[in-house]
């Protein structure tokens, strides 16, 4: 479990709080309820909470999140190297590249073997280019592409440049294959499932996603919203006040 000394602490000069994101949450849902359980304790209206990369609804795992002063941290941890074990389905493609819209098209996926999979993946590590998928937070013309997507409406994005730094076959049980990547910020997951589905000739998306590392910082450090309630409901307002405020 990431360490973190109450007694020398401070939400409003800043918490650095690493979470385990459940699935289905969005990254905006966590930052809430974080921030409600600290301000009820507090007995305060407002806190300052932010987070450090989002994660989609479908994907769990390293979500940093940040208090107070501490928010200022939020850009150095958005550029440290995230680490992502990722499955994903070939022979099939969704809109989304994921489980969030239903398999649209369904592809013969015999000619693929572990080997051809391995002699793949060295074309997306490295420096690469990659067009996020239409269904993300970036934005064209001002406006949100997946809001656009949504309505049905087709969304042209530009490339983006990235860096993979390992990319690694954990396990190959076809159609099903997981992979561990190394990546830097801005790379979509659910992108490069769709762009080896294609590499591969056969078609492929995203079924599961799980962060385990930002930086340093690993899953075994990080808090459970249940852990992280049961830690807060040990302490008193007086432990996350100001030292000033403390008797």
């Amino acid at each position: 479990m990431f360490a973190i000394d109450y007694m020398k602490m401070n939400v409003f000069e800043g918490l650095v709080l690493p979470f385990d994101k459940p699935l289905t949450w969005t990254s905006f849902q966590l930052v809430a309820k974080v921030r409600y359980h600290l301000c009820k304790k507090l007995g305060i209206k407002k806190l300052k909470v932010g987070h450090a990369g989002t994660l989609d609804p479908l994907a769990t795992g390293v979500m940093i999140l940040c208090t107070g002063k501490a928010t200022k941290l939020i850009e150095r941890y958005q550029y440290q190297t995230k680490e992502y074990v990722a499955t994903l389905e070939l022979g099939a493609t969704t809109p989304s590249h994921d489980l969030e819209k239903p398999i649209d098209q369904r592809f013969d996926y015999s000619h693929v073997t572990q080997a051809l999979i391995e002699e793949t993946l060295p074309r997306f590590m490295g420096r690469i280019e990659q067009v996020p998928p239409s269904f993300s937070a970036c934005k064209v013309d001002g406006k949100r592409a997946y809001e656009m997507a949504r309505k049905g409406k087709e969304v042209e994005l530009k490339p983006k440049v990235l860096v993979i730094d390992e990319l690694e076959l954990l396990d190959c049980s076809l159609p099903a294959i997981t992979l561990r990547i190394v990546c830097s910020k801005g790379t979509y997951i659910r992108a490069l499932a769709r762009d080896l589905g294609e590499a591969l000739g056969c078609g492929a998306h995203l079924t599961a996603l799980k962060r385990t590392r930002v930086g340093e910082i690993k899953l075994d450090d990080c808090y459970s919203v249940e852990s992280f309630e049961a830690w807060l409901s040990g302490l008193t307002a007086e432990d996350l006040a100001p030292a000033d405020q403390r008797q």
